[in-house]
């Protein structure tokens, strides 16, 4: 089993203060968390990638490439690179360069992303949003899995028998497909082999398990093994020593940037009624007490059975310190209880009531 976190970097404003974090410090903040969730022993730390003024990351593999000169064994992913906008030739080129520097800890996640600014801002028609992506994942990978490539599509110049540099240290550079409940990008994942991360962000985790039915199926029809291809839920959370202090303290900035997404994509603003509906045992949100966090992620196991879990910290700007403590918290209380809970022998799952 493996725990880790995400971070979109916000520069969002500050619902305490009103003030707005400037990205120089936002950023230096952000290696402080990565170094410390490689301390107290998480196992990944994912960057997204976006192109507008509430987020500090637009370039993940910069920013994880500055991640690996300073961590030791956490693996160091993008959340996500948005291939539809990229070049898979450049992706590679990052990928493998924050795999050498981090002597093989590099992973891409590749989605489709969940805003749209990077189209007009590279030149490219939301239109063919999904056939760039398609045409630019079969690029991908097979950079990934050839030195020299020869390829053709209908959006890129073509390639012949060139060679792509550097080669990574991981005989495969990991891609991951991301997505937010698509079920065409979940079929094309398991279609080609490749490992998922689902990002639960609303609602009840539950109303996913057909998703995730639907991926392992697709697997299996591509005749690929299902058991080989690792599952990670990445859902937004915050702990602190209590309950009643993490649904404080979450609350505000939650709220803030959830009703302003909302603006934009015609969603209703975020109430304190809907927002503990979420906290609820069965809800998406992972906010409470090490004990309510660990209890919901046991929950969630149940349903998917997943091989990863991350925790998105945070959703909208919240004080430093209080994000470095739930990443302590998350390291220390919470993931050595999952562990242990989640590689138990059958025998002992049964004994126990699970």
């Amino acid at each position: 089993m493996e725990i880790g976190i995400t971070s979109f970097a916000e520069t969002t404003p500050d619902p305490a203060t009103g003030q707005t974090v400037d990205p120089a410090t936002r950023l230096r903040h952000l290696m402080e968390e990565i170094k410390l969730a490689d301390e107290v022993g998480l196992d990944v730390f994912a960057v997204g990638e976006h192109h507008r003024p509430d987020f500090a990351v637009s370039s993940p593999a910069v920013v994880l490439g500055a991640a690996a000169a300073i961590t030791e064994r956490i693996r160091l992913a993008s959340a996500v690179t948005v291939l539809s906008t990229d070049d898979p030739v450049r992706v590679f080129e990052d990928f493998a360069t924050i795999d050498v520097l981090s002597k093989g800890r590099a992973e891409i996640w590749a989605g489709r992303g969940s805003f749209t600014e990077s189209f007009p801002l590279f030149g490219y028609n939301l239109q063919d949003y999904d056939e760039l992506f398609a045409e630019r994942l079969e690029l991908l990978l097979k950079i990934r899995e050839s030195e020299r490539v020869t390829w053709s599509g209908k959006h890129r110049a073509a390639i012949g028998n060139l060679g792509v540099y550097p080669r990574p240290v991981q005989s495969l550079l990991p891609v991951w497909i991301a997505v937010g409940g698509n079920p065409g990008s979940v079929i094309r994942g398991g279609e080609l082999g490749l490992p998922l991360v689902l990002a639960i962000i609303g609602g009840t985790p539950e109303r996913f398990v057909p998703l995730i039915e639907l991926y392992r199926e697709s697997v299996r029809r591509a005749g690929h093994d299902p058991s080989r291809l690792p599952l990670a839920i990445n859902s937004h959370g915050f702990i602190a020593e209590n309950s009643q202090d993490a649904a404080k303290t979450f609350y505000p900035p939650y709220a803030q940037i959830m009703t302003k997404i909302g603006r934009e994509r015609g969603w209703s603003p975020m109430t304190r009624e809907q927002y503990e509906a979420l906290r609820a045992p069965r809800g998406s949100l992972l906010v409470g007490s090490p004990q309510e966090v660990i209890d919901k992620m046991l929950y969630e196991h149940e349903l998917f059975k997943y091989d990863r879990f991350l925790l998105h910290l945070s959703v909208g700007t919240m004080r430093h310190d209080q994000v470095m403590r739930s990443i302590e918290l998350l390291g220390t209380k919470v993931a050595p209880v999952i562990r242990q809970e989640t590689t138990r022998p059958p025998a002992l799952e049964a004994a126990a009531g699970h």
